[in-house]
Order: structure tokens, then C-alpha cells, then sequence
């Protein structure tokens, strides 16, 4: 048996950072902790100010390390998703044993060689993010076979066709200041795409055909699978935080206070909303004493708009790459913006697909009592954590007491009694309101206060159920 081994991973987000913590026993993978943070520093998936983006993920790192009692000492981080561009490369190999069958490491060899040999137009600005393999040739008798086929035959030369994603090289080094900063060292740093469709997709999607549509708050990533194989990668840099912009801009609010309402009441087509069209959300503003009113319908109207938008985009995209007809099992929707109300099945009118909304699979980890995990908005984590269980070695933490700790850690010993600092320099980078149904008070106003711009007040719990209690029944 395999010795027990955990990984950290840190989804960092241009609005969150999310980190998940996973026990690793084997084959077994539990998840035993995960907990989102605001971030700063971040935009478009891109570290632009390390030294700001450092503060909010010391911050999540460290109350993971007092409820875990650990140290977390590396973490497992994602590249940007934006900023990237696929290129077509290939390389040739001449097999010193021709008798011999082709093995793994070969193609691994191959692989390689593809990267290391494909000519970056600046080095100083760009580098290789990543290569998934395409198809496989071993002399002629094997031509455009898949990894699986030709690994097992035998030939003089192999050769291999692959796509390489080159991506910036500065937000890349920023991460590397930001988790200097904050003290703890990159495990890994992974290209999401394929991370992400581990944690969503299924064998028989990946194998028929697929665009996997993950919304994030300021980029929206594509990423295409057709024969188990990644076939295309593109991003748009916009996603859900443009939704906010548009409300706050359009009703005269400030930012977190049309998150909020966004949250809380946002929904696209609002011919589909029924009897919550009619209501009208009131905000109170303590400070004054004034109000605003602001209809369900028209902020419906606001979302709609844009998030056509957003769709359009995702079509545009999903044509170019050429695999538009080879979908045949449609459109996994996730990430954080997915859970916007009827934004899949505004995505299902205008593209003519199926649609689906993709949460983590749970047959693929265990998460006993580990509130979020489940949510579209922690799949880059989840998918990290599978991809990087792939290193046998890699353990990203030590233990700060004893297995019997939790039962005396009232005891003097503190959690860092056993494990020292981690070293210093490591290289030379909104509340969503719960609604509580009041069956006797039916009105037309949904009330909220506003106090300083900083968050709506729980008046909102006592007036909403009414109204969106009835709105997933409808929607079913």
C-alpha cells in the first residue's frame, strides 16, 4: 500500500482564489478541504500585480493550515488561460531497434523532441504552455493512428503530429513572485484546459465529440475534444465579471452590490421567468434614507444582452476550429459563470445543441463534508488535483502534530511545533443572500438595504423565496 500523500492546488481566478487540499491513498482521492478568497491582482487568469495577489492566497493558505493542522510547503497552480494560441508542430524519430515494439517512453521521447524543437518567435516574451499529441505514423503501414495504436508495433522511424500552446512568459514569472511571497513553492503548473475536462467530462464524450464551455469572471475558455483527443483551445476575454459591469453601470451601483444582485436575482430570458418578472427588487440606502427600485425583468434584460454576447462569441469560436459538425455530444457548460439562471438554455436556442451543465464528477474523488467541492465553480482545482496524483513523489505538505492531535490541540504545542518555516526565498508570483420563505406576506417589492456599498442586507432572506422558490419549479 501506497503511503499517504497530500496535494494543494490553487485555482487562481480573476475573481477568486480557490484552493482544495486532497488526501491521496493509492488510487483513492478524498478532498478534504476547499474554500474560495477574493482576489486581487488578477485579470483575465493573468497575474499582473504579484505582490497584490499574494495577500489573498497567504490568506487562504493559511486558514487551510490551522483547520488541517499542516504546513502547506508547495501548491499545485494553473498557467493563464488567456493570451494563448495553438500552433501545429511535428517531429521524426529514427528507432535505433526496428524489431523492437514501439513503448510509451518513445512516444514521451517524441514528444519532447516536438517542443524543444519548435521555433518560438521571441523567447524572452513567450514559451510553451503545453502539447497534446494528434495523431502517430510508424513507417508506412501506420499513418495518422492514435498513441494507443501505435505504441505496441514495430517500425524504423516514428513520427508524430501535435499541438503546441504558447502562452506570454510574464504572467507566468509573476506566479512565481506571487508564491515567493506568500512562502510556499509551485509543485506544478499545469495547462487547465486538460485538467479541467479531467475533472467534467466523460470517457464517451471525450471519444464522440465535445466543446467544453468553462465561464470564468474575465475569461471564457473553449476547449474541444473529439477521439479522446484535445483538438482545439481558444479563450475570450470576457466572462462573467462584464455582467456585473453592466449592471452596475447601468442601475448606478457599485460593484459588489450588483454582484450581489446578480447572484441573487440575475436570470437570462425574461420572457421565461413567469410571476418573477412582475417583481421589483427595492434597495434601502441607510446612509440617506433614499431607495432605488430596480425591476427582475429589466435587470433579466440587462444579463440577456450580454450574455448573448458571450454566446455568440462561443460559436464564432466553436466554427472556426472546424470540429462545429463533429459535436455529437454537445456543450458541457461549467465554471463559475454556469450557474447563471437560463444561461443554458439560452446556449441550447442559439447554437441548437444539447446542453449540459458539467459539475466535478464524483466518481472520481470523496468529499465527506466538504461544503463547495461539488459546485461548477471548483473544477479547475478538482481537475489540478487529478492531473498532478499522476506524480507518485509529489507531496505538497508536512504534518504539523501527530495523528491524535486534533484530540489535544488545546495542548501548548501549536501546529507549528513540529514543522519549521518554510524557506523565505523559494527563487531568484460576496455573499449570496439565502432566501427564507414568509408564506403570508405576498408583495410586488423585494426589499434590500444598502448600508456604506459594501453588502446587501438580510432583509432580502425574508422577501425573495416567494418569488425565486417558484422560479426552478417553473424552470423544470
Amino acid at each position: 500500500m501506497q503511503a499517504e500523500r497530500y496535494i494543494a492546488a490553487a485555482d487562481l481566478g480573476s475573481s477568486k482564489i480557490a484552493l482544495s487540499v486532497a488526501k491521496i491513498e493509492g488510487d483513492d482521492i478524498q478532498i478534504i478541504y476547499y474554500k474560495e478568497t477574493p482576489s486581487d491582482g488578477i485579470r483575465y487568469s493573468c497575474v499582473f500585480n504579484p505582490k497584490r495577489a499574494a495577500v489573498p492566497l497567504c490568506t487562504a493558505i493559511k486558514e487551510a493550515e490551522e483547520e488541517l493542522n499542516i504546513k502547506i510547503l508547495q501548491v499545485v497552480v494553473g498557467l493563464p488561460r488567456y493570451h494563448v494560441r495553438q500552433e501545429i508542430a511535428s517531429a521524426r524519430m529514427e528507432r535505433s531497434n526496428p524489431s523492437s515494439c514501439i513503448t510509451k517512453e518513445e512516444v514521451n521521447t517524441l514528444k519532447s523532441i516536438a517542443i524543444d524543437s519548435y521555433p518560438i518567435t521571441d523567447e524572452t516574451k513567450e514559451e510553451i504552455y503545453g502539447a497534446v499529441a494528434q495523431s502517430f505514423s510508424a513507417d508506412e503501414e501506420l499513418v495518422c493512428a492514435s498513441e494507443n495504436d501505435v505504441v505496441g508495433t514495430t517500425a524504423d522511424a516514428l513520427e508524430g503530429n501535435f499541438k503546441v500552446f504558447v502562452g506570454e512568459k510574464k504572467p507566468v514569472s509573476n506566479i512565481d513572485i506571487m508564491l515567493n511571497d506568500a512562502q510556499v513553492a509551485p509543485a506544478c503548473k499545469l495547462f487547465l484546459p486538460n485538467a479541467v475536462a479531467k475533472a467534467v467530462l466523460s470517457e464517451a464524450e471525450r471519444e464522440n465529440g465535445v466543446a467544453l464551455v468553462e465561464i470564468g469572471a474575465g475569461v471564457t475558455s473553449l476547449t474541444i475534444y473529439r477521439g479522446r483527443i484535445l483538438r482545439h483551445y481558444s479563450s475570450i476575454p470576457f466572462g462573467g465579471r462584464v455582467i456585473t459591469t453592466d449592471i452596475k453601470y447601468e442601475c448606478g451601483f457599485n460593484e459588489q452590490l450588483a454582484e450581489n444582485i446578480k447572484l441573487a436575482f440575475g436570470a437570462c430570458m425574461p420572457e421565461k421567468l413567469q410571476s418573477l418578472s412582475e417583481k421589483v427588487i427595492q434597495i434601502n440606502d441607510q446612509e440617506n434614507g433614499s431607495y432605488d427600485q430596480l425591476p427582475v425583468k429589466y435587470l433579466s434584460e440587462i444579463i440577456t444582452c450580454r450574455a448573448r454576447e458571450i454566446i455568440e462569441a462561443i460559436l464564432f469560436q466553436i466554427q472556426d476550429s472546424g470540429y462545429a459538425d463533429k459535436l455529437r455530444n454537445g456543450i458541457v457548460l461549467t465554471g463559475g459563470g454556469a450557474n447563471l439562471v437560463n444561461f443554458a438554455n439560452l446556449l441550447k436556442e442559439m447554437s441548437g445543441y444539447t446542453v449540459r451543465i458539467g459539475f466535478p464528477r464524483s466518481q472520481a474523488f470523496s468529499s465527506v463534508g466538504c461544503s463547495g467541492v461539488g459546485e461548477t465553480s471548483s473544477v479547475a482545482t478538482i481537475g489540478m488535483i487529478l492531473e498532478a496524483k499522476k506524480d507518485f513523489r509529489l507531496n505538497c505538505i508536512e504534518e504539523a502534530q501527530t495523528e491524535e492531535a486534533p484530540q489535544a490541540a488545546a495542548g501548548p504545542d501549536g501546529p507549528s511545533a513540529d514543522g519549521g518555516p518554510a524557506p523565505t526565498t523559494l527563487f531568484d508570483d460576496t455573499d449570496i443572500i439565502v432566501p427564507k420563505k414568509k408564506k403570508n406576506e405576498p408583495s410586488k417589492f423585494i426589499r434590500w438595504m444598502k448600508q456604506q456599498g459594501k453588502k446587501v442586507s438580510s432583509a432580502a432572506e425574508d422577501a425573495f423565496d416567494n418569488t425565486v422558490g417558484g422560479l426552478f419549479d417553473d424552470m423544470k
